[in-house]
């Protein structure tokens, strides 16, 4: 049905053979009617093979003088057969009158064909004809340089002739059309239907069920006319194969789709067969099995629009390497599969008893009726013909949809597969299994009359028995869709207000919520906000040098009395010493050529990023760690870009701070504040230590340890006390806290004197006293610093990121997130996961059901056209 209409258009009808459209033929007699039928199906025979022939000729113009002479030959055999095609219809004239219509069925077609004389000479003669042709298009191994698929125009044709008692297509029928219209509709209506999770809304499938050796892999490779299925000794088929064919007229070339895996358009059916086996191993050897299907989408131009399901074989004993429950596992997938309203198509071999048929059992019980199973028998040109005819017209074991015998073997020296590409590769393997059973049949062809016989039959019923029984549940399927949108929409007024999500949104809510933010925050985090960042860290640094440079703290405790400089100097000095000189001279040093460049970009970027990790904190980001990683990589990816050069433009902006430093006396006054502010708080950090350690240890403790590290500085090692406080037992652990404690002593009592002088000392009150208060002059150091790198911070780094950010996160989530990834990221809240879940469930279902109307309509006119093509036949002018 699917190859009717091409048919049509590649092979043009002998014009003895048409008659002009809404005029009936005038039969006299049933003899009549019987001998015009045959004359008919002879006359298109040779019309077609003319066809052919001349179609070959025009094709190999500049072939070898040897392949033109035997296309010569096969052209005068062919006009030979239109002669006798000719004197055919003159005796059918003269025989107008004496037929009798005694006999019907196949035997009255065969006697008037014994009696015909010649005629039915011709007859045999136009067959044969076929035949040669059909061998010689199919040949294409011989000549690969033709450009036309054999099977897409008469070879076709030719090859799947054996249907001899179809009757001649007059004319084109729209209701063919319309039919493999709708029923490409009721399979993608199928396909989205199947997504949804409900019992009662499901259209059906043809499901293929057989044992190991029945035969089942050969049959669904002859329907689709390539080696796809996976092949091997120790149960390759571990999954059901969910599988979809979509006929493609216009199409290139055959493609293959995985659409769980993402995998698309595979034009190589090696790697089909490869990926299917992949799969199917997968499965662990300890389970054997797994009820997860493989989804499997296969468009060609030669394959029906089918939905097939193919089940795992059954097995009669379990190996020594298989789970002991392996055959009630598979009896248990198949039978969820097997359950109404799918189509069994149950696999047996001719060669096998069909009371042993594991196929057959497992269909009666999911059928008890036989309603829904069509009986397909293999292999049979490895019995008897009479015996594979018995078999196929049994009513031991009766079906409502009968048998159908095919043969998906042809013979070798080793009986090879079907499709082993050691004989022949890809499809003209197909069709040289397609010619031997074309010729087996025909050959046999008075033993199977009566039965259904070939795979090109086979997928015709296929087409009508799937259409018309989805055909049969699309009302109630209709209805039951009806029902299930109402509590969908229901459900999802009560618990979301009827309010439309989709991961997408979510997505876009949060990102502008987000942008919104960052705007926010380039408005609280300024100039100001960075100047306090770097100053506080600068300032750091700046304590941390004069308390090495100044404060002498050894990490040993040592005596200030030992020291050749000591810091209380200053407090005496009256003019200016080269000492202490070179002392200021070093450390300023050591502050401006210490990188600034990079630690204030540092720390502006580390900020930056805290402050972003709050902004997702407070959106529903907080939720979604692969979105807020994401927004993390993004913001680091837009600081990354400007980092070296921002860090470059502030270290050329300080240099002139690293040779001459100029100081106003206002600028003294402030940072003489701030020195003296920030010795005070180096000074109660330093007493809160002590404090801790106090608790730690004891204060007792304490104290008796700092004694006994300051008599062992004192070098006093003769002292008799000493060596009896050794004897004590101090642990390490102890002398270690000890030794901090010692320090914190004497940092804190240079730290009250430090933050006494800078206060109170005239000397601190000019800027001419920056030798005896280097901690003044240092601060200044550091305002001066931090005021300069502020600004290229600012216009470098700052200003890019507020412009860019946004950007860059359109960029991440927009463009480089698939359809997935969004759906991924939103389903990880579980309440949006609900939303979005019961949301698309209500699209979904509202797309099906206006899907189902439009089904339903293309049925209404089908059945409208049909009725009146019924008509337009009754109609008999006499």
């Amino acid at each position: 049905m699917y190859r009717r209409a091409l048919r049509r258009q590649l092979v043009p009808r002998p014009l003895a053979t048409r008659r002009p459209i809404g005029v009936a033929p005038i039969w006299h007699t049933h003899s009549q009617r019987q001998l015009a039928s045959f004359a008919s199906k002879v006359l298109a025979r040779v019309g077609i093979t003319s066809a052919v022939g001349g179609g070959f000729i025009y094709t190999i113009d500049q072939a070898t003088s040897g392949v033109r002479d035997q296309l010569s030959k096969l052209k005068d055999f062919a006009n030979g057969a239109f002669d006798s095609a000719g004197d055919f219809f003159k005796g059918m004239g003269a025989d107008k009158g004496s037929g009798d219509g005694g006999s019907d069925g196949g035997s009255s077609s065969q006697n008037s064909n014994s009696a015909g004389g010649d005629g039915g000479g011709s007859g045999d003669t136009a067959t044969a004809v076929g035949a040669t042709a059909a061998a010689v298009g199919l040949s294409k191994e011989e000549d690969d340089d033709f450009s036309k698929d054999p099977f897409e125009e008469e070879d076709d044709e030719l090859v799947l002739e054996a249907d001899d008692e179809e009757e001649p297509d007059f004319e084109h029928d729209e209701t063919d059309d319309i039919m493999m219209n709708l029923s490409k509709q009721m399979i993608e209506l199928r396909n989205m239907l199947a997504s949804i999770d409900h019992d009662t809304i499901r259209l059906p499938s043809i499901v293929v069920v057989g044992s190991q050796s029945s035969g089942k892999s050969s049959v669904l490779e002859a329907i689709v006319g390539q080696e796809f299925l996976p092949k091997g000794n120790n149960m390759v088929t571990r999954r059901p194969i969910e599988m979809t064919l979509v006929n493609t007229p216009d199409a290139a070339a055959e493609t293959v789709d995985f659409p769980a895996l993402k995998l698309y358009n595979i034009t190589d059916f090696n790697q089909v067969q490869k990926q299917l086996y992949d799969l199917n191993m997968a499965v662990p050897m300890t389970e054997a099995i797994s009820p997860d299907p493989i989804q499997v989408t296969i468009r060609s131009p030669r394959v029906p629009d089918l939905s097939l399901v193919d089940l795992p074989g059954y097995i009669q004993v379990e190996a020594a390497d298989q789970p002991t429950a392996l055959k009630q596992k598979i009896r248990s997938i198949c039978m969820r599969y097997l359950e109404a309203p799918n189509i069994i198509l149950a696999i047996s071999a001719a060669d096998v008893d069909l009371a042993n048929s594991a196929a057959l059992r497992a269909a009666k019980l999911a059928d008890p009726n036989g309603d829904r199973t069509i009986g397909v028998v293999t292999k049979l040109d490895l019995v008897e013909p009479q015996q594979a005819r018995a078999i196929l017209t049994n009513r031991k074991y009766p079906l409502r949809m009968g048998y159908v015998g095919v043969i998906t073997k042809a013979p070798t020296g080793k009986q090879a597969s079907l499709f082993s590409r050691k004989q022949v590769g890809g499809y003209q393997a197909f069709v040289a299994q397609q010619n031997y059973e074309y010729h087996y049949l025909k050959e046999h062809k008075n033993a199977f009359v009566g039965t259904v016989t070939s795979t090109r039959n086979l997928k015709k019923k296929l087409v009508k028995v799937l259409e018309r029984s989805m055909a049969a549940s699309l009302k109630p399927t209709y209805m039951a869709l009806q029902q299930e949108l109402e509590e969908t929409s229901y459900q999802f007024k009560v618990q979301f207000n009827d309010r439309s999500l989709t991961p997408q949104m979510y997505l876009a809510n949060n990102l502008d919520t987000l942008k919104l933010a960052v705007k926010e925050l380039s408005h609280k985090f300024t100039r100001s906000e960075l100047r306090s960042i770097v100053k506080n860290e600068l300032d750091q640094r700046a304590i941390d040098l004069i308390a090495e440079k100044y404060w002498n703290s050894p990490t040993e405790a040592v005596s200030p009395q030992t020291l050749e400089h000591d810091i209380r100097e200053l407090t005496q000095l009256t003019k200016d010493d080269p000492h202490w000189a070179k002392v200021l001279e070093n450390t300023c040093g050591a502050l401006t050529k210490s990188g600034v460049g990079r630690l204030s970009t540092n720390l502006t970027t580390r900020a930056i990023l805290q402050e972003v990790e709050n902004l997702i904190d407070n959106t529903q980001l907080r939720g979604h760690p692969l979105a807020k990683q994401a927004v993390m990589d993004a913001a680091k990816s837009v600081l990354s870009s400007k980092y070296y050069s921002t860090s470059d433009q502030v270290e050329n902006s300080i240099k002139p701070y690293k040779y001459e430093i100029d100081v106003e006396d206002r600028e003294w006054q402030v940072s003489r504040e701030h020195a003296n502010l920030l010795l005070k708080e180096e000074l109660k950090q330093c007493e809160q230590r002590m404090n801790d350690l106090k608790h730690e240890v004891g204060g007792r403790k304490l104290a008796q340890v700092m004694t006994y590290l300051e008599k062992v500085n004192s070098r006093r090692s003769n002292d008799p006390e000493l060596h009896a406080n050794e004897a004590l037992g101090f642990s390490q652990a102890l002398i270690h806290k000890g030794k901090e404690g010692l320090f914190l002593k004497e940092r804190a009592s240079l730290l009250k004197m430090r933050q006494s002088f800078v206060k109170n000392s005239k000397k601190c009150r000019r800027k001419d006293g920056k030798y005896q208060c280097p901690e003044v002059f240092l601060d200044i150091v550091t305002s001066k610093i931090t005021q300069t790198a502020v600004l290229f911070l600012n216009v470098e780094l700052l200003s890019d990121f507020y412009y860019n950010f946004p950007r860059e996160l359109d960029d991440k989530f927009f463009t480089n997130l698939t359809k997935e990834d969004v759906e991924k990221f939103a389903k990880e809240d579980p309440k949006i996961a609900r939303h979005i879940e019961l949301q698309e469930r209500k699209d979904l279902l509202e797309t099906a059901l206006a899907k189902l109307d439009s089904v339903l309509a293309f049925q209404r006119t089908r059945g409208q056209l049909t009725d009146d093509d019924k008509e337009k036949k009754s109609f008999v002018p006499w």
